[in-house]
């Protein structure tokens, strides 16, 4: 059967009268009138004109336009805390005249700016032949066996441990921790570990961005390995 010609009799269906008035924003400029007789239901169950809805529906975007601008200057000025603190830290470490003093820079840094609970620097070699600081001195063989599978890249690992892994690398510190950052340290071979820790589970998790830590520790592993013995 053939299809006849659409006529004005023939009834519009919604998509077509979408598409047309989106082609023709201003068709309710020249045509002010059906604006009056145009109603749209409300939550409440009353009826309220279409400006009335328009209008309401502005107001929203409005709010949540400055909403997120909001955020958007929040985090402005959380970054150029965080730059602030970044950029003494790295001074400090900049300024140790021994590895004691940088390793006192980065825990003093860490616990009184950053706020972190538990901090812990680990370096691999010979108690006898590193110098002494906080950092704790291990033998590459016992980092091995306790904590492998952090040495296999170079990237932090944010999270939740084991509980061998967390004791090896906090001590008696380990059953308040919840959660734990760690990167290796690295000059050709790993020759340590950064790690830090927060008693809430959730504080690190797995898709948290490590770019502060691994950045921090760019700057140790180039600080540091001069006081290793070679």
């Amino acid at each position: 059967m053939t299809e006849h010609a659409p006529t004005l009799a023939d009834p519009l269906e919604p998509e077509q009268i979408e598409a047309w008035l989106r082609e023709h924003p201003d068709f309710f400029e020249s045509h002010p009138e059906l604006l009056a007789e145009l109603s749209l239901p409300h939550e409440s169950g009353s009826a309220i004109s279409l400006v009335e809805r328009q209008v309401a529906i502005l107001r929203e975007r409005n709010i949540d336009m400055r909403n997120r601008l909001s955020k958007l200057l929040d985090n402005a000025r959380d970054n150029d805390k965080l730059f602030e603190k970044t950029k003494r830290l790295v001074l400090n470490l900049l300024e140790g005249q021994d590895m004691g003093d940088i390793i006192d820079a980065l825990h003093y840094s860490f616990d009184k700016d950053f706020s972190i609970h538990f901090t812990s620097v680990i370096l691999f070699g010979n108690t006898e032949k590193i110098p002494s600081s906080q950092a704790r001195v291990v033998s590459i063989a016992d980092a091995r066996e306790h904590v492998g599978a952090l040495l296999k890249n170079s990237r932090a690992v944010c999270g939740t441990l084991g509980a061998k892994e967390q004791e090896f690398l906090f001590g008696h510190h380990a059953s308040e921790i919840g959660s734990v950052a760690v990167v290796p340290l690295m000059h050709g071979s790993a020759f340590g570990l950064l790690a830090i820790g927060n008693r809430d589970p959730q504080y690190y998790r797995s898709s948290m961005g490590t770019l502060f830590l691994g950045y921090i520790a760019e700057v140790l592993n180039r600080l540091l390995p001069k006081y290793l013995p070679r």
